[in-house]
C-alpha cells in the first residue's frame, strides 16, 4: 500500500498554510484599519441627559390642633390673685364651702369643699349676689366641680 503522507506532502501543506496565514495577516493590517477609520468618522455619538422625574409637592390641608383640656394659667394674673388656671383651696376654718351648680346664693348646692382639697379654677369670674364666683374642678374626680365664691378661696402654688 502506498503512503499518502510523505515528507514532501507535509512540507507542501505547511508552505500553503504559511502563505494563507501571511496573506490573511497582511489583509488585516492593510485593509482593515482603512475601513475602520471610515466608520469611526461617521459614527459620532451624542449624549442626551434626561433629568430624573421629580414629585410635585401637594399642599397639605391644615390640621386642627386640639386645645389643652386643662386651661393654661392667665399670664396677667398677679401672685396671690385668683384667675383661670390657678389652684385654690377653700378657707372656711373647717366648716366646708358650698360648691354650687350655678353662680349665686340661690343655686343648688352640689357638695361641700373642705379646707384641704385642691381645686383648679377653670371658668369665671361671674358677679352674682354681691360675690365674685369662680368655677372650680378637681383633677381626680370629674363629679366634683362647681361654682364657689371668691371670698372663701385661697390661692396656692401649683401642685
Amino acid at each position: 500500500m502506498k503512503r499518502i503522507l510523505t515528507p514532501k506532502v507535509l512540507i507542501a501543506a505547511l508552505i500553503i498554510a504559511a502563505v494563507l496565514l501571511c496573506s490573511s495577516l497582511i489583509y488585516i493590517l492593510v485593509e482593515r484599519p482603512a475601513a475602520a477609520r471610515l466608520n469611526q468618522a461617521a459614527a459620532t455619538s451624542i449624549l442626551t441627559i434626561i433629568p430624573a422625574p421629580t414629585s410635585t409637592p401637594r399642599p397639605m390641608p391644615p390640621t386642627l390642633t386640639p386645645l389643652p383640656s386643662t386651661p393654661m394659667p392667665s399670664p396677667t394674673a398677679a401672685p396671690g390673685q385668683i384667675a383661670i388656671g390657678v389652684y385654690v383651696q377653700p378657707s372656711t376654718n373647717g366648716e366646708g364651702l358650698n360648691i354650687r351648680a350655678e353662680a349665686g346664693l340661690t343655686s343648688k348646692v352640689l357638695f361641700s369643699g373642705f379646707d384641704s382639697e385642691v381645686f383648679l379654677v377653670t371658668k369665671g369670674p361671674k358677679q352674682v349676689d354681691g360675690y365674685t364666683w369662680w368655677y372650680l374642678t378637681v383633677s381626680y374626680d370629674v363629679t366634683r366641680a362647681g361654682w364657689a365664691a371668691q371670698e372663701f378661696l385661697t390661692v396656692i402654688p401649683s401642685p
